[in-house]
């Protein structure tokens, strides 16, 4: 009797640890692995960041797939013996058995190379990717100061877009019609969409009936330079336009642009400065410039001897540690922004429909 409740209660155990254990592996590794694969995609971001910086070549690891298998082994075993009878002598039970846990993980990595490099690197950012982004919730202004180089004929630190300058940019005028830019579309004065008729598909800025001669919306178009005919206004990448008065004209910049812009908000160590390690841009009085002018409220990377506290990622590169504070709202959603910009440039973009359809009239 003894030996069969023994046998039960161990048939019990096992069974449920069976049943208990595939979830709870499929959970810790699917969740594991998720973690991981953002945190190391942020960490290559920011790698790439600091070695522009320093005028050394970025990388681009891109993971294919990831696949695991688990298996788990038990054993068990139970010798002894049982007496009905004390007469006979003392019970003796003895168990034994062995677990194993093997996980056998596949992970397959390929670098970004020719015609992918080409098309996802160097080709200059779509308008319709700045539409989407727009659409999806992404402020119009952290769009434009990251994806631009000029409107019209305002400049947004074009210089920047490649290999550190040695003289300083022009940036504020742009900085502050990316502002008014995002303000008018706030209070729905402006919106964006697609064209009906002309360029069927490219885009369009609307002003809103009830505010075509609203002050703000006035100073808004002059500072671009737009003699206003009607309430549509095209949006065109053709910089050389003839018909720049009737139009705004958007130089978009590639993923490298954005890379090269961004790796300027790196902090250097005074010792590399010294040493020559990266170039140092000045301004027209020749001192230094602060980079954080351009990228101010944009982005940042600080700089340490030390592994860092409370930073959201870092990378150690060339003896010091580079590294995005946990607090940094403003930056973390900049490489937020960056990481799905290069996702989308991956990618081939369809119009999403009628996201938003102007028809070319002043009606």
């Amino acid at each position: 009797m003894i030996q069969k409740i023994i046998c039960l209660l161990i048939s019990c155990i096992l069974l449920s640890s069976c049943s208990q254990f595939g979830p709870d592996f499929m959970k810790a590794g699917r969740n594991d692995y998720n973690k991981v694969l953002a945190q190391t995609d942020d960490e290559e971001t920011l790698l790439n960041l600091v070695r522009l910086r320093y005028a050394d070549n970025p990388a681009f690891l891109k993971v294919n797939s990831v696949s695991t298998s688990f298996n788990w082994k038990e054993g068990f075993g139970l010798d002894g013996s049982i007496f009905e009878s004390d007469a006979v002598g003392k019970n003796n039970i003895g168990i034994r058995g062995n677990t194993e846990y093997i996980e056998k993980p596949t992970i397959s990595y390929s670098p970004l190379s020719g015609a992918d490099f080409v098309k996802n690197v160097l080709t200059p950012i779509d308008h319709q990717v700045i539409l989407l982004l727009a659409r999806s919730g992404w402020s119009l202004e952290r769009i434009l100061r990251l994806t631009v180089n000029k409107i019209n004929h305002i400049d947004n630190a074009s210089e920047a877009s490649g290999p550190t300058p040695t003289n300083s940019p022009d940036y504020a005028a742009f900085n502050q019609i990316a502002k008014d830019f995002r303000l008018l579309q706030k209070t729905s004065k402006i919106t964006l969409g697609y064209q009906l008729d002309g360029n069927p598909g490219d885009l369009a800025l609307l002003i809103k009936k009830d505010y075509i001669t609203d002050a703000d919306v006035e100073k808004f178009l002059s500072d671009l330079r737009i003699n206003k005919k009607n309430n549509i206004i095209p949006i065109t990448p053709n910089y050389f336009d003839a018909s720049s008065n009737d139009n705004i004209q958007i130089e978009s910049r590639s993923l490298a642009g954005i890379l090269f812009f961004l790796s300027h908000g790196v902090s250097i160590p005074a010792d590399d400065i010294k040493e020559g390690r990266v170039t140092v841009t000045k301004n027209k009085n020749g001192e230094d410039f602060d980079w954080q002018a351009v990228l101010d409220n944009l982005f940042t990377v600080h700089t340490s001897k030390k592994p860092p506290e409370q930073a959201t990622i870092a990378v150690e590169y060339r003896g010091n540690w580079f590294y995005i504070k946990d607090n940094d709202m403003q930056s973390k959603y900049t490489l937020m922004l960056l990481n799905q910009i290069a996702a989308l440039q991956s990618g081939q973009i369809e119009k999403a429909g009628p996201i938003l359809t102007l028809p070319v009239s002043s009606n």
